[in-house]
C-alpha cells in the first residue's frame, strides 16, 4: 500500500469528530467488503485493520458524510486511490474526459438524448471519484495547496470540455454547423469558453461553482442551421449549464455561473467576440479588469480564446493610469472594506472568504496592485494568487515579510475553506456558529481543541486585515456613514449580503432592487454612464447619495426618481462632477427626490434646472415684478426667431417656477406668498409674449391702426393665488376706432376677426407643447357668454355685457379680474367699466339667493369631496371665496374700496369698512391661508390626489410644516376645526339667510356655465 506508506505520520490524520458515525461507517465498510470480489474484499478488510488505513477511514467516516457516501458507494475507487495514489486515479479520469467525444465521433448515436444522459452520468460519477481522490490527498496532507486546487480545476476544465465537444458534435449531426475538424469539432470552431475566477487561476475550491464566459466568432463559424448563429449558441449555453448543474440520481457536476459576461442582465448567455470587445473597450469597468486577470480559455477553440485575450490586453493592462482610474481601482477595495472599524473579528459564524481578514481581502490586495502596476511590469501578470504575491515582493512593490505572511495566511484559510466544504459538499465559507459545529471543524483540521483553532484563525485574520488595511490606509470611507456605516459594495455581479443589510438599515425597503440598479449604472446602461470617467465619479458619489436618499423619508421612491433623473441625463460627467464639487447640491437633489415627486419629475425632465440652484440668490427673497420682467427680457434678447422666443420663455418660466417650488419645499415662502409669486411669473410671461405674438402676426396681417388689446387675468391668476399647476383664466378685450375697417397688412382682416385670431395665437403660444414643454394651460370659459361667446370682446361689447347681460356668477368672477397685459389707456377704461359694474345697486335678496343656489349646485357636482379636497369640501376654499365675493358685491355700491382681486385683501377691506366683524374676518383669513398652504403644497408635491394611507412620512411632515403644525395628526385636527368654523360662518352669512328668503327665480346661468368657473 504505497500511498499509505507515503503518509509519514498517521497521527497527522484528523481524529473522527463523531465517533458514533465513524463506527457506523466502519460497519458499513465491512458490509461492502463482503459484497466485493475476493481480492478487493480482502484489500478492503486489510485497509480497515491497518493502523494508518484505519486512521484514514476514521478521519473520513467521522468527519465527512459526503466523502463517507462516496467511499461506500464506490469502495473500489477508494481502494484504487490507496493502492495507486490519488494522482493515478485522477489522471485516468482526466484522460477519459479529455478523450471523450460523444460516442463514435460525429456518427449519430442511437439517440441524442441517450447520449447526453450517458455523458451526464459519466461526469457525475467521475466527479465523485475526483472528489474522493482529492479529498483523501488533502486530508492525508500529501498534496500542497496548489496541487489540490490545480487538480480540482483540471477536472472542471475537462468536464466542461467534454460537454462542449458533445454539444458541438450534436450540432454538427443536426446540420447546424460544419466543423473544420470532424474528429474534434471544437478545433477552429470559433467558439470558446473562458474559465474565470478561481477556475481560471487554477485555484478552484472543493465545492466551488465555476464562473464561465462563452464567446463565439460568427466569422469563423460555418453556421448552416435555421435561425441565427446567436440563437444556436444561446441554446448551446443553456444545454451546457443544464448538463453540468442539473441534479440527477448521480448528483451534479458543477454549479455554473455565466454572470461575469458583459452586462449579464441584458446580454445573451453566449456573446459574439466583436460585441464583447466593443463592450470592454467602451464600457468595461475596473472590477471587470480585475476579473479578467484570471481569465483562461478552458474549452472549445482554445487558440481563438487566447487570441481574444490578446486583443483585450490594452483594456486589461494599461501602461498609464490617470488619477481617477487609480481612485476607482482603490474604490473596489474600499467598497469591500467599507465596514472597517465596525464589527470585531470573531470565529463563530465568520466568513473566511468574504469576512474581515478573509480570502477575498488577499485576492483584492493582489489584484488591485496588478491593475495599477501590471501595465508597466509584465512579470506581475500572473493569475495565481501566491505566485503574484512573490512577484510583487521580487519587484519591490511589497515587502518580503508581507508576501510571506499573506501566502501563509492564504494557505491556512483555503485549508479551512476546504474542510468546511468537505463535510457535506456544501458551498459554504462560514465557520459554524454553534459549539458542536465549531468543534467539528477544529477536529477535522487536526487541532487539539476549539481554543487552539480559534487562536490560529484569529491570528491569521488579524494579519490579513492589518496588511490589507495598510495598503489603502489613506483611502476615504465609501460606506457613506463613516467607519461604522456597513458595506456598500456594487462591484461584480452578485448582491453583497452585508450591502443589502446596510441598505435596509438606511431605510430602503427593496435593497436588492437598489443594489441591482446601481450595478446597472456601472454597466453603462444609461447614456450618462457610458464613459469611464462618469462611472468613476459615480463610484465616489454612491455612498453619500444613498445615505442622503435614506434620510429623505421615502428612500425607495426617492431612489427611483433619482434613477429616472440619471436615465434622462444627456451626459453624466458634467452633472456628476457638479455633485462631486458641491456635496450640498447632491444632498439637495436627494431631498427633492424623496420629498417632492412632482419637483423630482421636473428635475428628471430638465436636469439643467440644477444650474439655477447654484446661482447666487436662488434661496433669497424672490424678485419683484419689474425685476422678473427685466430678467425675462434679457433672456429673450438672444432669441433668433419666434420659435426661439417660445423655447426661451418655457425655460425661463420653468426655472422660476422651480425656484418658487424649492423655496416652498424649504419653508422659505408660504402658500400666500408663493401664489403671488406664481402669478407674477405668469404676468411677466404674458406681458412679454403678447406683443411678440402681435409682431409675428403683423408680418402677415399688419396691425389695426389705433387699435389695442388687453389680457385680463381672472380666477387664481387674477387673485394672485396660483399654485404650481394653476391654469390661466383669462379674457381678451380690445378697442379700435369706430370707423376702422380692419388691419393694414398684406392679408388684411376685419377688426373682430383680427383680434379673435390674435387672442387665439396668444393662447396657442402659451399652450403649445414644444421641446421645452408647455407654458400654461389656458381657460377661456370666464369670458362673456362663456364658451359660446367671441374669443375677444370689444370694449363696448364688454361694457354692454357687464351692464345688461352678465349673471351673478360672472360678476363674482369679475371681482378677481385685473388687467395683466396691455396699454395703460385701455387698461384704465376696462378698470372703469369694472368699477361701474360693481357700483350699480343690486337686489340684496336676489344676490343672496343666487350665490346660495350656485354653492348648492357646485356641492351637488362634488357630492363627496375627500378630506384633503380643501377647495370643494364644506368649509373649504370655495366657501371662503363665496363669502368674500358675496359681501364685495353687496357692499361695493356704497363702499367701492372693498372690491379687491386678492381674497385676503378683500376680507381685510371688508373688515376695515365694517362690513365683516373682525373675529369672523380673522377666522376666514386664517382659513384661507391654511387652505392655500395645504393646497399649494399638495399641488407642488403631487400630480394626483393625496392619499394619506400611502403617503410617505416625509410628505406628511412637509404638509404639517407648511401649515405650521407640529405633526400630521395636529394638521388633520386643525383642518377639521377650521372647516367647521368656515362652514358655520357661511351658513350664518349666506346659507341660512338665503333659506329664509321667499322663492326667487334662477338668477344664474346654466349649470354648465356656473361650474365653468
Amino acid at each position: 500500500m504505497s500511498f499509505l506508506s507515503s503518509i509519514s505520520d498517521c497521527t497527522q490524520l484528523p481524529l473522527p469528530f463523531d465517533a458514533h458515525q465513524a463506527a457506523i461507517g466502519f460497519e458499513r465498510w465491512r458490509e461492502r467488503a463482503a459484497e466485493l470480489d475476493a481480492e478487493r474484499g480482502a484489500a478492503a478488510r486489510a485497509l480497515a485493520d491497518d493502523p494508518t488505513g484505519g486512521r484514514l477511514l476514521g478521519a473520513i467516516f467521522g468527519n465527512s458524510p459526503f466523502l463517507t457516501q462516496c467511499s461506500l458507494h464506490d469502495p473500489a475507487c477508494l481502494l484504487g486511490i490507496v493502492r495507486d495514489g490519488p494522482e493515478r486515479i485522477l489522471a485516468e479520469l482526466l484522460d477519459g474526459l479529455n478523450g471523450q467525444l460523444t460516442g463514435d465521433g460525429i456518427a449519430a448515436p442511437a439517440s441524442e438524448d441517450e447520449a447526453a444522459a450517458a455523458l451526464m452520468r459519466r461526469l457525475r460519477r467521475a466527479k465523485q471519484r475526483a472528489a474522493l481522490a482529492v479529498g483523501i490527498a488533502d486530508i492525508a496532507g500529501t498534496w500542497p495547496l496548489d496541487r489540490i486546487t490545480g487538480a480540482l480545476s483540471a477536472f472542471a476544465e475537462a468536464a466542461v470540455g467534454a460537454v462542449v465537444r458533445r454539444l458541438l458534435a450534436a450540432g454538427t449531426r443536426a446540420g447546424q454547423i460544419e466543423p473544420a475538424h470532424e474528429a474534434a469539432p471544437e478545433r477552429s470552431s470559433g467558439f470558446f469558453v473562458l474559465g474565470m475566477g478561481k477556475l481560471g487561476a487554477r485555484e478552484l475550491n472543493y465545492s466551488s461553482d465555476i464562473d464561465l464566459i462563452l464567446f463565439y466568432d460568427p466569422e469563423a463559424i460555418r453556421f448552416t442551421g435555421r435561425g441565427s448563429v446567436q440563437q444556436f449558441f444561446a441554446r448551446l449555453a443553456r444545454d451546457l449549464v443544464r448538463m453540468l448543474e442539473e441534479r440527477t440520481a448521480d448528483g451534479y457536476v458543477f454549479r455554473t455561473d455565466l454572470r461575469l459576461r458583459p452586462d449579464p442582465a441584458s446580454t445573451p448567455p453566449a456573446l459574439s467576440v466583436q460585441a464583447a470587445l466593443t463592450y470592454y473597450e467602451s464600457t468595461g469597468q475596473n472590477w471587470e479588469r480585475a476579473a479578467m486577470i484570471k481569465a483562461r480559455p478552458i474549452a472549445g477553440d482554445i487558440s481563438a480564446g487566447e487570441s481574444f485575450l490578446r486583443e483585450l490586453r490594452p483594456f486589461l493592462w494599461r501602461k498609464h493610469l490617470d488619477f481617477a482610474a487609480i481612485q476607482d481601482i482603490h474604490s473596489i477595495k474600499r467598497q469591500i472594506a467599507a465596514h472597517r472599524g465596525g464589527d470585531r473579528i470573531a470565529v463563530a459564524g465568520h466568513n473566511v472568504k468574504l469576512g474581515r481578514g478573509g480570502i477575498r481581502e488577499i485576492e483584492f490586495f493582489v489584484q488591485t496592485q496588478q491593475l495599477i502596476w501590471g501595465g508597466r511590469m509584465p512579470e506581475l501578470r500572473s493569475s495565481a494568487t501566491c505566485d503574484t504575491l512573490r512577484r510583487l515582493a521580487e519587484t519591490g512593490r511589497i515587502a518580503d515579510d508581507v508576501a510571506d505572511e499573506l501566502i501563509e495566511a492564504y494557505g491556512f484559510l483555503r485549508r479551512v475553506e476546504h474542510r468546511l466544504q468537505m463535510i457535506d459538499d456544501a458551498q459554504t465559507h462560514a465557520i459554524p456558529a454553534d459549539p458542536a459545529g465549531l468543534a467539528h471543524v477544529a477536529t477535522f483540521l487536526g487541532f487539539p481543541s476549539v481554543d487552539a483553532f480559534s487562536g490560529a484563525l484569529c491570528d491569521c485574520l488579524a494579519t490579513v486585515e492589518r496588511r490589507y488595511g495598510e495598503l489603502f490606509e489613506e483611502a476615504p470611507s465609501l460606506s457613506g456613514q463613516g467607519d461604522d456605516g456597513g458595506n456598500l459594495v456594487f462591484t461584480g455581479i452578485e448582491d453583497d449580503p452585508a450591502t443589502l443589510d446596510t441598505l435596509a438599515t438606511l431605510g430602503f425597503a427593496e435593497p436588492a432592487f437598489v443594489s441591482a440598479t446601481v450595478r446597472g449604472w456601472h454597466h453603462g446602461r444609461y447614456r450618462a454612464m457610458r464613459s469611464q470617467r462618469a462611472r468613476e465619479i459615480m463610484t465616489e458619489l454612491v455612498p453619500g447619495l444613498l445615505t442622503s436618499l435614506g434620510r429623505s423619508g421615502e428612500p425607495d421612491g426617492a431612489f427611483r426618481h433619482f434613477d429616472q433623473f440619471l436615465g434622462r441625463l444627456p451626459a453624466g460627467v458634467p452633472i456628476l462632477s457638479l455633485f462631486q464639487a458641491n456635496p450640498g447640491l447632491l444632498a439637495f437633489v436627494a431631498e427633492v427626490m424623496g420629498s417632492a415627486p412632482r419637483l423630482a419629475q421636473q428635475l428628471a425632465e430638465r436636469p439643467i434646472l440644477l444650474d439655477g440652484v447654484l446661482t447666487a440668490g436662488f434661496f433669497d427673497t424672490l424678485p419683484g415684478p419689474m425685476e422678473l420682467e427685466v430678467d425675462l427680457e434679457n433672456a429673450l434678447a438672444t432669441a433668433r426667431d419666434f420659435q426661439d422666443v417660445l423655447d426661451i420663455m418655457r425655460r425661463w418660466c420653468g426655472d422660476r417656477k422651480f425656484q418658487v417650488g424649492v423655496q416652498m419645499l424649504r419653508g422659505l415662502v408660504g402658500g400666500e406668498a408663493a401664489g403671488a409669486c406664481f402669478a407674477t411669473i405668469a404676468d411677466a410671461v404674458v406681458r412679454a409674449l403678447a406683443p411678440r405674438v402681435a409682431d409675428d402676426m403683423a408680418r402677415t396681417h399688419g396691425t389695426v391702426p389705433g387699435g389695442s388689446l388687453c389680457v385680463v387675468a381672472l380666477g387664481a391668476w387674477g387673485g394672485r393665488a396660483m399654485t404650481a399647476t394653476s391654469d390661466l383664466d383669462m379674457l381678451f378685450v380690445y378697442e379700435a376706432p369706430p370707423d376702422c375697417p380692419g388691419s393694414d397688412g398684406e392679408r388684411p382682416l376685419p377688426v373682430t376677426t383680427y383680434y379673435a385670431r390674435l387672442g387665439q395665437r396668444i393662447i396657442n403660444a402659451l399652450t403649445a407643447l414644444t421641446g421645452e414643454g408647455r407654458l400654461y394651460e389656458v381657460d377661456m370659459r370666464l369670458r362673456p357668454s362663456g364658451n359660446s361667446g367671441p374669443l375677444a370682446s370689444s370694449l363696448e361689447a364688454f361694457e354692454r355685457y357687464q351692464r345688461e347681460s352678465a349673471w351673478t356668477w360672472e360678476h363674482m368672477a369679475l371681482t378677481r379680474a385685473r388687467v395683466a397685459a396691455g396699454p395703460e389707456t385701455l387698461r384704465a377704461r376696462i378698470e372703469a367699466i369694472e368699477a361701474a359694474t360693481f357700483g350699480r345697486p343690486r337686489d340684496p335678496a336676489r344676490l343672496l339667493a343666487d350665490i346660495a343656489d350656485m354653492r348648492r349646485r357646485i356641492a351637488a357636482e362634488h357630492a363627496k369631496p375627500g378630506f384633503w379636497d380643501v377647495k370643494h369640501r364644506r368649509g373649504g376654499l370655495i366657501d371662503v371665496e363665496f363669502i368674500a365675493q358675496y359681501l364685495e358685491l353687496r357692499e361695493a355700491p356704497g363702499r367701492p374700496g372693498v372690491v379687491r382681486a386678492n381674497t385676503v385683501e378683500a376680507l381685510s377691506a371688508l373688515r376695515d369698512e365694517g362690513a365683516l366683524p373682525p373675529p369672523v374676518a380673522a377666522d376666514l383669513i386664517d382659513a384661507l391661508l391654511l387652505w392655500r398652504r395645504v393646497r399649494g403644497m399638495l399641488t407642488l408635491l403631487l400630480d394626483g390626489p393625496f392619499d394619506e394611507d400611502t403617503a410617505a412620512p416625509a410628505l406628511k411632515a412637509l404638509l404639517a410644516q407648511s401649515a405650521q403644525c407640529v405633526d400630521f395628526p395636529s394638521l388633520k385636527t386643525k383642518i377639521s376645526a377650521t372647516a367647521d368654523r368656515v362652514l358655520a360662518h357661511f351658513q350664518a352669512l349666506v346659507e341660512h339667510p338665503a333659506a329664509d328668503l321667499p322663492s326667487t327665480g334662477d338668477g344664474n346661468r346654466t349649470h354648465q356655465q356656473e361650474t365653468g368657473r
